[in-house]
This record gives C-alpha cells, sequence and structure tokens, in this order.
C-alpha cells in the first residue's frame, strides 16, 4: 500500500475541498439527455447477475427491519432488492441529486408497488439523510462521483446510527476494471486510498472483498467512536 498521502487527499483530510475532484466522473452527467442515456446502462437487465445485489446486501449485513440509505440511488436498481430485504418492518431511503434520476426510482418503486422506500433529493456536498436513523448507507458504484468527498461522508456520518455501517461499492483504479480501459480516467482513486480518504474522516474499515473480479470491490466501515 502506498504511504504517501497524494496532495489533493490532504486537502479532503483538513476538513474540506476548495474545489471539485469528481469532474472526469461526472462529465457525461451534466445534461438531461446525458442522464437520459445513462440510465439505459443502469437498466441494463444484465445488471442483476453482474451487481450481484444478494450477495452484496449480505455482505452489507443488510437484515430485515432495518433502515437503509441508497446514496446516489440514480433510477433505483437496488431499490427491489432493498426493500424486499428489509421487509414491511424495514425501510429504505433512496437519495439522489438529481430530479430526473429520482423521477425514473420513484417510478420503478410504483410499478413495483413497493411500499417501504422514501426519497431524498440530496446536494453535492450533503446527502440530505435523516439524522442517526440509519443502519446501512450504500453507495454503490458512487462514491467515485463524490465532488466533495469529506462533506458527503460528514453527512453520511450523521444519518447512521451509532452502529451503523457505511458500505461502499466500487471499481478498482485499473486499465481491466472497466471496459476499454475506462477506469483510469474515470475513477478517481483505487482501493487503498479510498480506503485513507473515508478513514481519514472519521469512519473505520472492518472489512473489504472482491465483489466482481479484476473490477470491483467492497468494503464496509463503522463510525469511529469520540472519546469523551
Amino acid at each position: 500500500m502506498n504511504r504517501f498521502v497524494r496532495p489533493f487527499a490532504l486537502l479532503i483530510f483538513a476538513g474540506g475541498l476548495a474545489a471539485q475532484v469528481a469532474s472526469q466522473a461526472n462529465s457525461g452527467y451534466q445534461t438531461q439527455d446525458q442522464r437520459a442515456n445513462m440510465a439505459k446502462v443502469l437498466a441494463n437487465p444484465e445488471r442483476d447477475q453482474q451487481e450481484k445485489p444478494g450477495e452484496l446486501m449480505r455482505t452489507a449485513g443488510i437484515r430485515p427491519g432495518m433502515t437503509v440509505a441508497d446514496v446516489g440511488t440514480g433510477i433505483g436498481f437496488m431499490l427491489p432488492f432493498l426493500s424486499r430485504r428489509v421487509g414491511p418492518e424495514g425501510k429504505v431511503i433512496a437519495e439522489d441529486i438529481f430530479d430526473d434520476f429520482l423521477a425514473g426510482a420513484k417510478q420503478r418503486v410504483e410499478t413495483l408497488k413497493l411500499q417501504n422506500v422514501t426519497f431524498v433529493k440530496g446536494a453535492d456536498k450533503d446527502p440530505h439523510l435523516p439524522a442517526n436513523a440509519v443502519d446501512v448507507a450504500l453507495a454503490l458504484d458512487v462514491y467515485h462521483h463524490f465532488d466533495y468527498p469529506a462533506d458527503m461522508l460528514a453527512g453520511i456520518y450523521k444519518a447512521l446510527k451509532p452502529e451503523g455501517r457505511l458500505v461502499i461499492v466500487e471499481y478498482y483504479k485499473r486499465p481491466e476494471a472497466m471496459p476499454g480501459g475506462r477506469a483510469m480516467q474515470h475513477i478517481r482513486l483505487d482501493m487503498p486510498d479510498v480506503i485513507k480518504e473515508v478513514e481519514a474522516n472519521s469512519f473505520h474499515l472492518i472489512a473489504e472483498k472482491e465483489h466482481i473480479p479484476n473490477s470491483q470491490y467492497i468494503l464496509v466501515f463503522i463510525k469511529k467512536q469520540v472519546a469523551q
């Protein structure tokens, strides 16, 4: 693992960013037409097998009765799986910063008649999740889109219950991780630096696992407890 912290990471660790850091990852999401094209990719039925949602939820420790936040839900790919997993006594909070993505996710929920899903309009510096209410915050393929990771992590921290967990599913920053070597430009940090960045913002890593061989991994964090 590289022991040296990159210059921009120092800004994050110091408590904030002077500039956005995910411009490359977010360049394809700037217009409604771009997001409509991306929605088609996100709706690809092959994702059910590629993303292995059942395995993902087991690794995340998602159980019936929990409250789960799907941070950056997009068009709601994970919502049916999460809704069934937490059951009628649980809750799913679907968060995104784009109205058109949220509209697509709401349509998906209505079509499938999911009764335990609510929606939150987030912002690039704050997911606007309810405080101390979330058992698991899931960031599936979305961490590399955080323009202000320190601020977003602070918002997630506040939303989690004392024993809550943050689960990040991300692509490696390696040529083979995405088609055409796209990960080298699209993904901001490889796994070791993601761990450094998140742990520097009041979380502690408790588990890591490869999710899709040579493509994606799962990281599970808990909140660092503040000394009294």
